[in-house]
Parts: C-alpha cells; structure tokens; sequence
C-alpha cells in the first residue's frame, strides 16, 4: 500500500444511513468525533470525498460524503477513509499510529529477529501485534510496554520480550 504512504487510516464506510445518499461511517480515531475535522478523505483506490457528520448512530456517525442515493452510500461499504499524516496531531513519545507499526521488525532482547509487525488488532482489550515469524501461523504480542518496551521508527524495529511460549 506504497501509494498510500503519508496518509492514515481513520475510518472506514460500513453502509448508507437513511435513504438521501448519507453514509454511516466508523471512526479509528482516538477522539471518534476528530474524523470529521480531517475532510476531505483519501480512499486507498485515489477517489477523494468531503465528510461532515450529520450525527452519532449506533457503531459511529451519519455523514455527509457528497453522496446523492443509499445506494451510492451502499456501494462504498468497507471502504477504508486515510487522511493526510499532516491534518492529524502529533502524538506524545509512548504512542503510535497503527500504520506506523505495521511492517517494523521485532528483533527479542537479545537481538534475535522474531519477524515482522503484520498487523494491529484491538479487540477491546488493548492493542495486540500480530507478528509473522518463522512459524506457519503468526504470534499474537500484546502491545505493553513490559512486553514492547522500545519502539524506534527510524531504525524500522521494535523490541520485544515476549511471554514465554509466543514465538514457539
């Protein structure tokens, strides 16, 4: 996803809302209301849309996206929003944006490659990092700072201290 290098994702489309072209519309970001104060929004395919949420909905918000039908507004369904990295705030030392993650290699304590970030999930719980490994199946490292102590960007690498048994 190359082409979408200095853009964040920060929401995404999960249907219409009502039947006069308004989408229902999943915020990512930390103060859900925020995504509308980063207008206009990138799709990864390069199509750009205006959002200006209408109201809150239940699993997000109602928004205006310069849609005329429901069936506009449905056709966008799972369609990830990015803004422009520089539209968004800059974040204290100790956080990160998820795409910021994403493909860093973790290396252990001692040096030793574990893999590589594939994903972040958040199922409620707090962030956990999906790594690929050298196993067939990824581990699953929750992203505390016990457990993920350094993260330097610029060298492209986290380091890790696992629980025991993760990376087995």
């Amino acid at each position: 996803m190359s082409k979408m290098a200095g853009y964040v994702c920060v929401g995404a489309v999960t249907g219409s809302f009502g039947v006069r072209g308004e989408a229902r519309v999943k915020s990512f970001c930390a103060d859900p209301e925020d995504i509308g104060k980063y207008s206009p929004l990138q799709t990864e395919d390069g199509r750009e849309f205006p959002l200006k949420i209408t109201r809150a909905v239940k699993g997000g918000f109602a928004a205006n996206m310069g849609l005329r039908t429901k069936e506009d507004a449905d056709a966008l369904r799972g369609t990830r929003l990015y803004a422009a990295r520089e539209k968004l705030p800059a974040l204290p030392d100790d956080e990160f944006y998820h795409s910021d993650l994403i493909g860093l290699e973790v290396v252990d304590t001692g040096g030793a490659v574990l893999g590589r970030v594939k994903a972040v999930l958040n199922h409620g719980a707090g962030d956990i990092l999906e790594v690929m490994g050298q196993g067939k199946s990824p581990a699953l490292l929750p992203f505390t700072k016990e457990i993920v102590p350094t993260v330097d960007l610029t060298a492209g690498r986290l380091v890790a201290d696992p629980p025991e048994g993760v990376f087995d």
